[in-house]
């Protein structure tokens, strides 16, 4: 097929080059983390008031909280660490309810009293980076512990059986098992 010298000037002065689709996906990645930011602000501020309408234990050597991902947020407004190979374990979703006993030594217990209600989905499993993973599931993105990768020996890819709160919006989700 020969091409005028017309139609090839009009054919070359709109194709899209190499450089503007990595430009391209590098803006596509700038709004995703942007997406992530705020969906994260919304989803803490929804744990946060949770974590509010809780009791407070009245003997004081228990505090009540919501597991938000990877925190517990306690009836005291401050930000408790969960351990991620318990997170992993128990397969603790954002929402559930969480006691923490503080031991007289000091060692942090925690037990789960009250889970939300679940859905099981499957994604593939996406690397932000070395130490963040998440799971795309049809264009829904859940962040996911890296101490559930590991312990699964996941692979970006893979794909995932991951468990989410019915009812509710979340940024997170437990890895469940792999397919």
């Amino acid at each position: 097929m020969v091409l005028s010298k017309g139609k090839y000037k009009y054919q070359k002065a709109n194709m899209v080059t190499d450089q503007d689709l990595e430009e391209v996906r590098k803006l596509l990645d700038v709004a995703e983390g942007k997406i992530r930011q705020v969906r994260m602000k919304l989803f803490s501020t929804q744990i946060s008031s949770q974590a509010a309408m809780l009791e407070e234990d009245e003997a004081g050597n228990a505090i009540q909280g919501v597991f938000d991902g990877e925190n517990m947020v306690g009836t005291d407004k401050k930000m408790y660490s969960v351990p991620a190979n318990y997170a992993s374990k128990s397969k603790l979703i954002p929402g559930d309810v969480l006691k923490l006993n503080i031991v007289s030594d000091g060692k942090f217990l925690f037990k789960q009293i009250g889970p939300v209600s679940r859905k099981n989905l499957i994604g593939v499993l996406e690397e932000i980076d070395s130490e963040h993973f998440q799971v795309d599931v049809g264009g829904k993105k859940f962040r996911v512990l890296l101490a559930s990768i590991t312990y699964f020996k996941a692979k970006p890819g893979d794909k995932l059986s991951v468990v989410v709160p019915t009812e509710q919006e979340s940024a997170w989700a437990a890895v469940d098992n792999i397919i």
